[in-house]
């Protein structure tokens, strides 16, 4: 007889596991399983390798802050990320509290984060954007400076070696952090597998399928031995990275016609010589090329993992038609269908400068790339610095009845209509927005429970339902409380 559960989960990863623990907690009866088609837990968007822009908070991260035509600088994004990242500082606080995190520098470590231009209208963008941001409770802390001789105090490797009449500017956010979200997605999966949540590994999920009694049947492989294999649940949800537009696609919903994907791989720069990296604590974020992608903004950053540090330069954008690291090369030509090929097209011709730069970075050497790394490192040597292959993105693409498609900021909650199955698409932010996309995920699919849920929901996240961007008594509580917890300063 095939195995029934109340939900099942597609994909090993921090989406997964927030979704597992806040199901948990609100429903402690129903039956939960993961199924993960590698071996090990968080080996793709989550991994700390892969995932090379931990911390997403927008406090430096200058594609949430455009400047618009008038001239002003836009902050909608930035403090609506920031928000989001808020809830997940308090989700995570709550469960170090209650012993379920251990200590959460297990997972977590203090970094300040910096924004880093050069040139004169860059520097009074940024100018721009530090007083626009700077009033906000959710950006406390904010610091701005266009002395050089600050700024080599604050981040000493963007300064050496830098011609002194080039106008520079930073800003600075002290109580910034860098999160190792695989770290975290296996702290928060073993008391789950202790309250019996089922945690299945090298299993690929082939299908997803209603049957006329409601229940979907999640068709599987195990990929020791090739077996087969079925499950059937009540709710489905696919937080399966890049893959989750395939396998959304052959559930047959009609709320997935007209998304595509367009898979954008991240190459970086890794230094490990103990004595550059000690010279450089920070995240620096700087302004992306024109016509790059939101998750391509340069930045070179401080990484912790494995108690190990490591400085990282990047992303320089790639493209494989791959949607997962581990993929095909058939994912994009296979996601391909009559509903989304429009929005596609519609998306390549207005965005030509997109185009243009992913040819370019495809075919950028060696030197090309350690100039991009000089223009933060002046004196950077090419023997300290080696390339890798980070995790794949999928920039998400949604059919517009104005432009034929276009192309999405963020993730997407994709859902049916009567909530038994639901699935996350796009990239950034991603993991560090992990808390607020499973909380849309159980608002959107459970409408009927959330009045139900709300008292539990608000002892684990107390902020959920305020805006703590308008409410300055309720964040700086938010914020004071997370930062003890978590230790952030």
């Amino acid at each position: 007889m095939t195995k029934v559960v109340d939900a099942v989960l597609v994909g090993g990863g921090i989406m997964s596991a927030t979704l597992a623990t806040l199901i948990n907690r609100l429903e402690p009866t129903w039956s939960i399983d993961i199924y993960e088609r590698a071996g090990a837990l968080a080996t793709e968007s989550s991994n700390p390798w892969n995932n090379a822009g931990t911390g997403h908070s927008a406090l430096c991260e200058l594609n949430y802050t455009p400047q618009l035509p008038d001239g002003t600088v836009s902050t909608v994004n930035a403090v609506k990320v920031n928000q989001q990242f808020q809830l997940s500082r308090e989700l995570w606080s709550a469960l170090v509290d209650d012993g379920t995190l251990p200590d959460p520098t297990a997972f977590l470590v203090p970094v300040p984060h910096m924004s880093f231009v050069w040139g004169a209208d860059n520097v009074k963008y940024l100018r721009k954007r530090f007083e626009a941001l700077k009033s906000n409770p959710l950006f406390p802390g904010a610091e701005f400076s266009d002395d050089p001789a600050v700024i080599h105090q604050w981040a000493p490797l963007l300064m050496v070696g830098r011609s002194k009449n080039e106008p520079v500017a930073a800003s600075r956010f002290v109580d910034g952090t860098d999160i190792d979200f695989g770290a975290l997605t296996s702290l928060l999966v073993e008391p789950l597998k202790r309250d019996g949540v089922g945690i299945h590994l090298s299993h690929t999920v082939t299908r997803i399928r209603r049957r006329r009694d409601g229940l979907w049947r999640v068709s599987l492989r195990h990929e020791v031995g090739k077996t087969p294999s079925e499950v059937l649940a009540r709710f489905v949800f696919v937080g399966a990275g890049g893959y989750a537009l395939n396998l959304l696609q052959r559930t047959g919903i009609p709320e997935i016609r007209g998304f595509a994907g367009f898979p954008i791989s991240g190459q970086f720069y890794r230094c490990d010589n103990p004595q550059i990296v000690a010279q450089h604590q920070a995240k620096v974020y700087g302004k992306a090329s024109v016509g790059a992608p939101p998750m391509s903004v340069p930045h070179l950053d401080t990484r912790l993992v494995d108690g190990e540090s490591s400085l990282l330069f990047g992303p320089f954008a790639g493209f494989t038609p791959k949607f997962l690291k581990a993929g095909k090369l058939t994912d994009l030509p296979f996601s391909i269908r009559l509903g989304n090929l429009i929005p596609m097209l519609a998306v390549a011709l207005t965005n030509f400068g997109l185009v243009k730069y992913l040819v370019s970075e495809v075919f950028a050497t060696r030197d090309r790339k350690l100039a991009a790394l000089r223009e933060y490192f002046p004196e950077a040597t090419a023997d300290d610095w080696y390339g890798y292959t980070a995790g794949q993105r999928v920039q998400v693409i949604q059919r517009d009845s104005v432009k034929g498609g276009v192309l999405k900021f963020g993730t997407e909650v994709v859902a049916h209509k009567d909530g038994s199955i639901a699935g996350l698409l796009g990239a950034s932010p991603g993991a560090s927005t992990s808390v607020a996309a499973m909380l849309d995920v159980l608002k959107t699919c459970f409408p009927e429970k959330i009045a139900e849920w709300t008292p539990t929901i608000t002892k684990l996240v107390p902020s959920y339902g305020i805006d703590l961007s308008a409410n300055r008594a309720a964040a700086a509580k938010s914020l004071r409380r997370t930062a003890a917890t978590l230790r952030i300063s």
